[in-house]
Order: structure tokens, then sequence, then C-alpha cells
């Protein structure tokens, strides 16, 4: 499922997962190596023209694993400090490798990403939001395809 239909499904959420992400430039990426093991990589997510996007430098690790095996899941810089203004989020998905086409051209033409590189447009499965309400519940809102935000309050 694409980010826009996200969006469009659960507007709050996706504007405030959103949000989180644009905090920092820098997240965590993980995907699966050739033995299914897990690989962490830095990454910058971009949200633009409806997707969530995925781009990588040529040859790297990440996009090698992501062809191999598009399953992935991106975690938002919690940025400095324990405050996580936002809250945690998480995207999980499936990669897709965007080789040519307008949707490559208007992200080159907006992005100016340093040539050559991997573009992947992520297909979501699953964003999961964790966060702190009035400093006494822990708050964890789910969705999946299919289905509305689930959410689950603690004390």
């Amino acid at each position: 499922m694409s980010w826009s239909v996200f969006a469009a499904a659960e507007p709050r959420f996706a504007a405030a997962v959103e949000r989180r992400f644009g905090v920092h430039p820098h997240h965590v990426l993980a995907t699966l190596r050739a033995d299914g093991s897990p690989r962490t990589s830095g990454l910058e997510a971009r949200f633009t023209g409806g997707e969530l996007w995925l781009g990588m430098m040529p040859g790297s690790l990440k996009a090698l694993d992501l062809r191999r095996d598009p399953r992935f899941a991106l975690q938002a810089n919690p940025g400095a400090g324990t405050g996580m203004e936002g809250g945690d989020v998480r995207i999980s998905g499936r990669a897709v490798e965007v080789e040519e086409g307008e949707a490559r051209d208007r992200y080159v033409e907006e992005v100016e990403p340093p040539q050559p590189f991997h573009l992947f447009r992520a297909g979501l499965t699953e964003v999961t939001r964790t966060r702190v309400e009035d400093d006494a519940y822990l708050v964890v809102e789910v969705w999946k395809p299919g289905g509305p935000v689930r959410t689950v309050k603690r004390a």
C-alpha cells in the first residue's frame, strides 16, 4: 500500500508519523542479509509525491539486500536525550526499486540526489507509533492495511 493511500485512510496518524520523521534527516533502515540476519543502516527517507522514498548510494549493501528481499523496517531517528517528542515511530513494508520513469524523474528534480543512486518506493505493511501520554500512559498505535489504527493504552 502506498503512503498516499495510508494518509487518505488515516490522515491524523499519517501526519503525526510524517512530522516525527521530519524532525531529523537521518533514520535507521533494517534489511535482511542473504543469510536472513538483520542489517541496520543509516538512511535519508523522504515523503514526496504521495510516496515514501528510500534513496541509496549505488551498490550499497542495503540496496542489494532490498533487491534480494524487499522487506524492510524504518525507524525514525530518536534524536538526542530521552524526550522523543512525537513518539517512537516505525514503518515496515516492502521496497520496490524504481529505475526509470516519471516518478523517478520527479524525485530527481525535487531532491537532486547525487548520481548515480538506487531509489525504492516503500509499500507499507505496518506503521507503529509508541508514545507517552500525560506522563502516565504508554500509548501504542498500530496500523495495518485493511483496518483502522488500533490503539492500546497502558498505565
